[in-house]
């Protein structure tokens, strides 16, 4: 969220040197992808629906935003990333190092449709998370960046692909939080019956007041629904572009001091 510095990696390229949470501090390409309001939701919503997990799961983790975020929040976590994307998954390996959180976060490289991968994380994760790309193949321009081709471009399973892996992984009386785009909400529910995870929440992220919904954070469950689906929305910015309840909100769970409205 506050940018302070800039280094060129020989590999990498250039990078920014950013703050995640107040004590948190994150790596991330200068022009390739980086981390948003998407991932602080995932976590908050996240955190919100079982803040007493003890063993967690992030599913493409990517530079590593929601896994660290929740590791922070909760101390009392153990969690585990798995991460594809060779850039994404260096910078990942970087963050975790730099944060030192005892031993409590490990990652992996590697595919989330994997079973082999998989069965090594283990099962038994009472939270999993995941911000599946946004995009099918076909329906979107690629990024210039492969980076950011990878986190937008469903190349390696959308949203279906992260159920199917949460599935195999999560506990009985689990939780699993997934974002991504709002368009894919019909994609997430025909899933349910082939997953046996069902949606028991919807959070509904406005960029600004009078604006479609920017994404959405779904909340899954084993149990077979029985209610229907609880629906918030939370709002990023008012009609003048000023922060939003759902902007402070945000802050406030990752450390910071509440935005200043401009004149």
């Amino acid at each position: 969220m506050t940018k302070i510095t800039a280094h060129d990696d020989p590999v990498l390229g250039p990078l920014t040197d950013d703050l995640l949470t107040r004590e948190v501090r994150v790596w991330q390409r200068k022009k390739g992808h980086r981390f948003s309001s998407d991932d602080v939701a995932t976590a908050y919503v996240a955190w919100r629906a079982r803040p007493d997990a003890k063993r967690h799961l992030d599913l493409g983790c990517g530079l590593g935003s929601v896994l660290l975020h929740l590791a922070w929040t909760c101390p009392d976590l153990v969690s585990v990333g798995i991460e594809a994307q060779a850039e994404s998954f260096a910078l990942l390996e970087r963050n975790v190092a730099r944060n030192g959180f005892g031993g409590r976060v490990s990652v992996r490289q590697g595919d989330l449709r994997d079973p082999a991968l998989l069965e090594a994380v283990g099962v038994g994760f009472d939270l999993v998370t995941g911000t599946p790309p946004y995009f099918p193949p076909g329906t979107a321009l690629d990024a210039d960046d492969r980076q950011r081709t990878f986190a937008r471009m469903e190349n390696r399973g959308g949203v279906e692909a992260y159920m199917a892996a949460a599935a195999r992984v999560v506990s009985g009386d689990g939780v699993v939080v997934l974002c991504g785009d709002s368009d894919a909400d019909a994609r997430v529910m025909a899933a349910e019956g082939a997953t046996g995870l069902f949606v028991t929440e919807r959070v509904d992220v406005l960029p600004k007041f009078g604006k479609p919904c920017l994404f959405s954070v779904w909340t899954l469950r084993r149990a077979a629904r029985t209610a229907s689906i609880t629906v918030t929305s939370m709002l990023l910015r008012d009609g003048e572009g000023q922060p939003a309840e759902g902007a402070h909100r945000l802050r406030a769970f990752s450390g910071f001091a509440p935005l200043v409205a401009q004149g």
